[in-house]
């Protein structure tokens, strides 16, 4: 049995220690939003952020979980209301097939946390782990920019 702590509440999950956190996701908590791509953390689409930094959850197990904080595409906003970078992907159209967009909206949530003013080739190198299948890394990268600018906006209205 194993406590931990995903979108801000915890939650006991009865598996092996070894389990990695995409499955205790997916399957006991029926978070769906991290995709199961390539289970060998070369893709991206199991993206979720672990104290804030990005992880790919097909490789985490559960037992380094204690403690911390996971957060999933489900935590960062709701169908009627999306969260900024959400409403970024959705305002640019950045999704075709839409597999990789959960962990690229973690991985995105991650960076603008991290580093809000990077530059194009920041976001680029930032960005390069996620894999992109159809083509839209353009749109994504317009998204990533909105959202970029969208929350320094809001962050400068908030200091006001």
């Amino acid at each position: 049995m194993a406590t931990i702590t995903v979108n801000g509440k915890q939650v006991k999950v009865d598996a092996a220690p070894s389990t990695p956190l995409l499955y205790v996701l997916r399957n006991d908590l029926k978070l769906n939003g991290a995709k199961f791509g390539c289970g060998l953390g070369q893709c991206g689409a199991c993206t979720v952020l672990v104290d804030k930094e990005p992880v790919y959850s097909c490789l985490t197990p559960i037992s380094v979980l204690e403690g911390r904080q996971v957060t999933t595409i489900e935590g960062l906003g709701t169908r009627e209301d999306p969260g900024p970078v959400q409403r970024a992907f959705i305002a640019e159209q950045a999704a075709q097939c839409g597999y990789c967009i959960p962990g690229m909206v973690m991985r995105t949530q991650a960076l603008i946390e991290h580093k809000p003013h990077a530059s194009e080739s920041e976001i680029r190198d930032y960005m390069a782990p996620n894999l992109c299948r159809c083509g839209t890394q353009i749109r994504i990268l317009r998204a990533i920019r909105r959202a970029m600018n969208e929350m320094r906006t809001a962050s400068a209205e908030i200091a006001r």
